[in-house]
């Protein structure tokens, strides 16, 4: 906080400089110009950022929950992304859990389609909130969310507290930058630079580049609505300034998903086809469109912000109507791959790491898909162990190579969550996702490292199990894999019911390992060769089984409330 408010009294100064930067000959003094204009914008963007992640902490894991089930047609998609995306104010992070639902079967790709062009609209909220004139309030709210963050003893209104406060830093921001451009105002050259502005095509280039410089759409908005503001453009010039910070918002989006999973990469080029295509409808209308919000109204800052939501809202409309071509058109350009990659990561993403809640979704879907090896190595590994031949074994312990993999950078991930500011309820579930992963990951470790071992030691003796123990090694299997089926089904889902159905198990589990010891020893008087060595054999198979159902128990019991945790 101590920086915040050293960032603020340099920019107060630069304010009060800003004033006497023109000299009587005319001449600018840059320093204040250039200081002022940047000091402003970062600023600015603090404050942009200060907003929008008290925002994503108010809203919290509900952005998940309403993406993934407002989306039964393209249209009610279209307004979820749009609604998702002005309270989070982040096309990329809606996009990335698009990303993620569609990975995971959740979405289908046009329905992700639709979210992704609605949340094109929620963007323009930003230039809607920075066009209101409300500069003489700034330091009012900077104060009062000052206050409100640090004296609340709630965590619900310190993250109000720093809504309001980020808010009041937007504006400050853009007084302080049109206080240092407020001398261009009579230099001829910047007029003159200006002028040229009026060039659609120059002025979408120019936006285009900043935007992908700074990579901040917003950072181009606020700086263009502070121009309008200051009568240094004409509605043209910035209509197409916004045009290219669009454009250029999504060339960084693309860029950032190069070598992701395809659905990312699709994801992004209907990002990018979006703003560039509909950039390129609107290049001859400009003009038609700066009369219109003329007519509608409001200061010039005011109709460049009208602007931005009219095109943006007409494109989302146009493009609606073409949802299956555009699908089919980016499974072309970003055809799928060969599976051969399993260990690309789906669903982590360091830019969610500023959005904790959805991070630790993201994780845990991430969880399911090493999950599923995991069930696999299980599944299979039992026909392996008792009669499979050593290639089957050794498929079954290269799966746990992946599992490994996967099991290091997801909780490489957790961790780098967990450095974050987490709320109690966050940090409790950041524990469980770490708790599950470890216990999944010794699942593996224990058919890795255990079962297949007995299995080539099988191999190796020729040991040969009876049918009827075969029977009831592959019922206890069953009950075992069904614990396992039902503790992933608690973690995905948060389901205590299935978590309490895992721990009920516990006394059938015992049961049916009793029953096959007892089996087992009543077989020892029997005369079959290497008796004593199959007997072990099975009863290894049995005990590392159990081991398996111990910590399929411990993963299911995360979704079971911490005051009943202590009874199952």
């Amino acid at each position: 906080m101590t920086r915040l408010l050293t960032v603020i009294a340099e920019a107060t100064s630069l304010l009060a400089a800003a004033e006497p930067a023109v000299e009587v000959a005319g001449n600018i003094d840059w320093f204040i110009v250039i200081s002022g204009l940047f000091g402003g914008l970062a600023v600015f963007l603090y404050g942009m950022e200060m907003m929008t992640e008290s925002l994503r902490v108010a809203a919290g894991s509900s952005v998940r929950y309403v993406l993934a089930r407002m989306t039964r047609n393209r249209f009610l998609g279209a307004a979820t992304g749009a609604g998702v995306t002005a309270i989070i104010q982040s096309s990329s992070v809606t996009t990335v859990l698009v990303v993620g639902f569609i990975s995971s079967g959740v979405l289908n790709l046009g329905q992700g389609i639709g979210i992704i062009l609605g949340a094109n609209v929620g963007t323009t909220i930003t230039a809607q909130v920075v066009a209101f004139s409300v500069s003489r309030y700034a330091l009012a709210m900077v104060a009062a969310g000052f206050a409100v963050a640090n004296f609340s003893k709630t965590e619900r209104r310190t993250t109000q507290g720093k809504l309001l406060m980020g808010l009041g830093l937007i504006f400050f921001g853009m007084s302080v930058m049109g206080a240092a451009m407020d001398p261009l105002r009579s230099y001829d050259t910047f007029i003159d630079l200006m002028a040229e502005m009026s060039n659609p095509v120059l002025a979408i280039l120019v936006g285009t580049i900043f935007t992908a410089l700074v990579q901040s759409s917003s950072a181009t908005t606020g700086i263009v609505i502070v121009l309008a503001s200051e009568g240094l453009i004409t509605p043209e010039a910035g209509i197409a300034l916004v045009l290219g910070a669009n454009v250029g918002t999504s060339v960084t989006a693309l860029l950032a998903a190069i070598g992701k999973p395809p659905d990312a990469m699709r994801a992004a080029v209907v990002h990018t086809l979006f703003n560039f295509i509909g950039a390129l409808a609107w290049l001859p209308f400009v003009g038609f469109l700066a009369g219109l919000v003329d007519d509608i109204g409001g200061p010039l800052a005011r109709q460049i912000a009208n602007a931005h939501t009219i095109f943006n809202v007409a494109n989302t409309l146009v493009f609606l109507a073409f949802v299956p071509q555009l699908e089919r058109l980016v499974t072309w350009i970003v055809p799928d791959r060969p599976e051969d990659e399993p260990l690309r990561l789906k669903y982590l993403d360091d830019s969610l790491l500023r959005t904790p809640t959805i991070a630790l979704e993201q994780a845990r879907l991430e969880l399911l898909r090493m999950t599923s090896r995991v069930q696999m190595m299980l599944n299979d590994g039992l026909t392996a162990i008792l009669d499979g031949p050593a290639e089957a074994l050794q498929a079954v312990e290269d799966l746990d190579d992946e599992v490994d993999q996967l099991h290091g950078q997801i909780i490489e991930y957790l961790v780098r969550v967990g450095q974050r500011s987490l709320s109690a309820g966050s940090a409790d579930e950041l524990m469980d996702l770490i708790e599950a992963t470890n216990n999944l990951e010794a699942i593996g470790d224990v058919i890795e490292t255990n079962l297949i071992l007995l299995g080539r030691d099988r191999l190796a003796n020729g040991y040969q199990v009876s049918a009827e123990t075969r029977g009831m090694i592959e019922d206890f299997h069953r009950e075992v894999s069904l614990a396992l089926d039902l503790s992933v089904a608690a973690l995905a889902e948060a389901n205590a019911e299935d978590a309490r159905a895992v721990s009920a198990m516990k006394a059938d589990i015992n049961a049916k390992a009793a029953a096959i010891a007892e089996h087992n020893a009543q077989r020892m008087l029997s005369p079959d060769e290497n008796r004593i060595e199959l007997y072990r054999f099975e009863t290894d198979v049995i005990a590392n089984l159990r081991r398996i159902y111990y910590y399929a128990k411990r993963t299911a019991r995360v979704a079971i409330p911490p005051t009943e945790q202590a009874k199952s």
